[in-house]
């Protein structure tokens, strides 16, 4: 990208600035010609040929290579931001097929089916982008997350293991909010409008990229323990015992999210402090488990499962930058 500076001008009640004769000569720029201005809190971006921009249609045309599938086709068109997307067939789409694109939409939040005949589907991305804040898309997925986690920990302190099953159906949800988020994280990273809205530098954006990530990991880890839970035949006591070694897990994503959403390093750090007594805690419990022989592989398992989903929400909390003092 080249640089130039330019000295603002007044004429009559206008300030001016002169474009440079490289760019308007590599555009084919003239007089009464029209450019495109865009505008930041602290930027302005001239675009000379706003038809000249991607597109936001895509067509995937049918039937696919044989390496090809289309769910997987359409839902990359979804994550890089394409509004319209055009499945064509040569000849009749399949019904198998119909119904993977139709499933397909329920993963994929704003988009829907808008037309459709033998050979043709339109799906379309029904939501503007500048309703939808990537704030509240990460609260969503932790307020799923933090209830999955405390349905698991009072199965673990009750022994009842009936609503374990639901867990992976609300994970469906978590999913769809990470789409959703990483489409807007996307969008934003090429739209400087949404960037100025959302109050956010490129370097936040990408932070909200890796926060979302690391929720979607804890939800999956969360379904993988309530599995195990399900089918486990561990005592109750062994059961209680867990329980109480991580009983305290859940209080560290609340601060942890909360830290990262308000950029509050004082949070984080309330967090990070969290997650080393935790760290202590399961360096006791190793130190007393190795004098046992005989210790059932399930216990270790869940263990395992249970600081991997609290390393995930510590991680959260690293990523809220630190103040240097300005010296």
């Amino acid at each position: 990208m080249t640089k130039f500076i330019r000295r603002l001008q007044r004429i009559g009640s206008s300030i001016l600035v002169s474009l440079p004769k490289e760019w308007v000569d590599q555009h084919n720029l003239d007089k009464n010609m029209e450019v495109e201005l865009e505008t930041g809190q602290n930027t302005i971006s001239i675009t000379a040929d706003k038809e000249s921009r991607p597109s936001k249609e895509v067509t995937i045309s049918y039937p696919l290579p044989k390496e090809e599938n289309i769910v997987a086709d359409i839902t990359g068109a979804y994550l890089l931001g394409y509004d319209v997307i055009i499945v064509q067939g040569k000849s009749t789409i399949p019904v198998e097929d119909r119904e993977k694109i139709r499933n397909s939409m329920r993963r994929l939040v704003g988009m829907e089916i808008v037309e459709e005949d033998a050979s043709t589907i339109n799906v379309q991305f029904l939501l503007d982008a500048t309703t939808i804040n990537p704030q509240k898309i990460l609260k969503r997925m932790h307020t799923i997350v933090l209830a999955m986690f405390s349905d698991v920990m009072t199965a673990l302190s009750t022994y009842d293991k009936s609503n374990l099953q639901t867990l992976a159906n609300r994970d469906d949800e978590v999913n769809r909010q990470y789409f959703l988020l990483v489409r807007l994280i996307r969008s934003t990273m090429i739209d400087n409008r949404l960037v100025d809205m959302f109050n956010l530098e490129k370097i936040d954006v990408l932070d909200y990229r890796i926060a979302a990530n690391l929720l979607e990991s804890a939800g999956d880890t969360i379904v993988e323990l309530a599995n195990s839970i399900y089918l486990s035949t561990l005592s109750k006591t062994d059961l209680k015992k867990i329980h109480d070694i991580v009983k305290d897990f859940g209080k560290m994503q609340e601060k942890s999210i909360d830290a990262f959403i308000k950029n509050d390093r004082s949070i984080a750090i309330e967090a990070i402090s969290l997650h080393k007594e935790n760290q202590k805690k399961m360096s006791l419990l190793r130190s007393s488990l190795d004098s046992k022989n005989q210790l059932p592989i399930d216990f270790l398992d869940l263990i395992h499962m249970f600081e991997r989903v609290e390393r995930s929400w510590a991680d959260v909390a690293d990523l809220v930058k630190p103040i240097y003092s300005k010296q």
